[in-house]
């Protein structure tokens, strides 16, 4: 049984957004799950609004990215209890926190549709509160928090930067980068180089948060 304060008015979206595409190529948790995904993070960047008054955009910015994270929506997932109630296909282990987390946004993403904005907020807010107070002190910037990983597990390795062709007019550049590490790459972009190479810290984390 799913412990989240919610009842659906319509089950129909639950029952989805527990489906992953492995089990239904057609009917599935994602586009659930693309909804969820902002409201989710809206409903997070207004807790830590009104949490951390104080704070820089940077620091909220690394609390936001540590606290939408896989590693974190997985968590979440795991104590809500939905690991059980997940139709999936074969789930490697290296898949499970995805596919947990995934299922975990695409739920929020329901509760949207089916109840609204202000809904889907209070129940992340009532979840995520304690979650965003754990840590009294800002997470570390994005690309020291990869360093440090791929150092600790690609024997003192180092991400590798690329900083690619800028696009966009000339008075008003896009810079993108790409960072590659243990095997596994992500994209960045921004209005200055150092913009586009956190955007990329930020992404390739998330891919190797398994």
């Amino acid at each position: 049984m799913i412990k989240i304060n919610y009842d659906f008015n319509n089950q129909t979206l639950l029952e989805l957004a527990l489906t992953q595409s492995g089990a239904n190529s057609t009917n599935n948790n994602e586009r659930l799950e693309f909804i969820g995904d902002r409201v989710l993070g809206l409903a997070v960047a207004g807790l830590l609004y009104e949490m951390y008054p104080n704070e820089s955009e940077g620091e909220l910015a690394r609390r936001h990215a540590m606290l939408v994270s896989t590693e974190t929506l997985a968590n979440v997932a795991h104590e809500v209890g939905i690991e059980k109630s997940i139709r999936h296909g074969h789930m490697t282990a290296g898949r499970v926190q995805h596919i947990m987390a995934d299922a975990m946004e695409a739920i929020f993403g329901a509760i949207y549709v089916d109840g609204g904005f202000d809904v889907a907020r209070d129940i992340i807010t009532e979840i995520w509160r304690e979650l965003a107070a754990a840590d009294v002190v800002a997470p570390k910037d994005a690309k020291t928090a990869l360093q440090e990983t791929v150092q600790r597990l690609d024997n003192g390795n180092l991400p590798v930067y690329e900083y690619l062709d800028t696009t966009g007019a000339s008075h008003n550049p896009t810079f993108n980068v790409r960072v590659s590490a243990m095997g596994k790459s992500a994209m960045g972009y921004g209005a200055s180089k150092k913009s586009a190479s956190t955007m990329a810290a930020e992404e390739l984390l998330k891919i190797l948060a398994i």
